[in-house]
């Protein structure tokens, strides 16, 4: 029958583990003689070394075939999404809602509104995009001429949305019954939205639902368009101080002061009727105003 193995007291595993770590007999320390040592942090310093080289060259060489100002691929970027301010984004929809005899709740929307147009006041349009721009068309531009190798941007002013821009009427409406609303199409890189011959982009809404609670309709600029000058974009490093063209919608709500409203960018290089993505040329929102 085989012997059990004898139990080692806690001050002979001590000496053996100073034994591993210092071995006079042998010369060794933690196994290796000290030319070992040498040799084997000799080799792993020099993969190190070779793998930094190697993961350096090719972040290097991305970066180098990698255009800065535009995107390698933007195949899913077809269509422009749309979207609505005052942005009171739900889980599923848009709704705009408010109270007329509350202030703090129609003061919430035009602050909304306020915090959105900041970028677009006059003042701070003439100084940052001072470029005269050719209204009617696109502005096409293939070398880098403005400051600081980007391109120039045309100016939108604040203004120029007339009486929904909250220069007249700071509350935007929405101390009444005639609110305001802002319509922006995103961005995408060198995206023309109709042919050189075609009529420029404009917002029309419909009313889905609730058509005898809406007056009347009106767009700022005039007849909701999108001036082709706006277009291209060229992207935020070419164009930093670039802005967006908006189109305000006001509408007059009588009866029940509600309804769903569907606003679409129109324009033949502009879908609207994917169901999968809700927000592709179009947005939908529901407005609503209570006393």
């Amino acid at each position: 029958m085989a012997t059990l193995k004898e139990k080692r007291t806690c001050g002979q595993r001590c000496e053996d583990f100073g034994r591993f770590i210092w071995n006079s007999e042998n010369g060794t320390f933690m196994g290796r003689t000290p030319e070992k040592w040498v040799y084997i942090s000799l080799y792993y310093v020099a993969f190190y070394v070779v793998m930094t080289g190697l993961f350096s060259l090719a972040v290097w060489v991305l970066m180098y075939t990698l255009n800065p100002y535009t995107p390698d691929y933007q195949d899913r970027l077809k269509s422009p999404g749309v979207m609505v301010w005052p942005d009171t984004y739900g889980e599923e929809d848009v709704t705009i809602s408010y109270n007329t005899s509350d202030k703090a709740s129609w003061m919430g929307m035009s602050k909304i509104l306020h915090e959105f147009l900041e970028p677009y006041n006059d003042t701070k349009q003439l100084h940052c995009n001072p470029y005269d721009c050719t209204m009617g068309k696109y502005f096409i531009q293939k070398s880098f001429s403005a400051p600081n190798h980007t391109k120039w941007a045309c100016a939108f002013n604040q203004s120029m949305l007339g009486a929904c821009s909250g220069i007249e009427d700071p509350t935007f409406g929405y101390n009444c019954t005639m609110p305001c609303v802002i319509i922006k199409m995103n961005r995408i890189i060198d995206f023309l939205p109709t042919n050189s011959s075609s009529a420029p982009p404009y917002v029309n809404c419909t009313i889905l639902s609730g058509q005898e609670n809406v007056d009347k309709i009106e767009y700022f600029p005039t007849n909701g368009t999108m001036d082709p000058s706006y277009f291209p974009y060229y992207g935020k490093l070419a164009q930093p101080t670039y802005v967006n063209p908006l189109v305000a919608v006001r509408f007059s709500l009588v009866g029940k002061k509600q309804a769903k409203v569907q606003c679409r960018v129109v324009s033949e290089k502009i879908s609207y009727e994917n169901i999968h993505d809700p927000y592709e040329g179009k947005v939908i929102f529901y407005l609503k105003a209570v006393k």
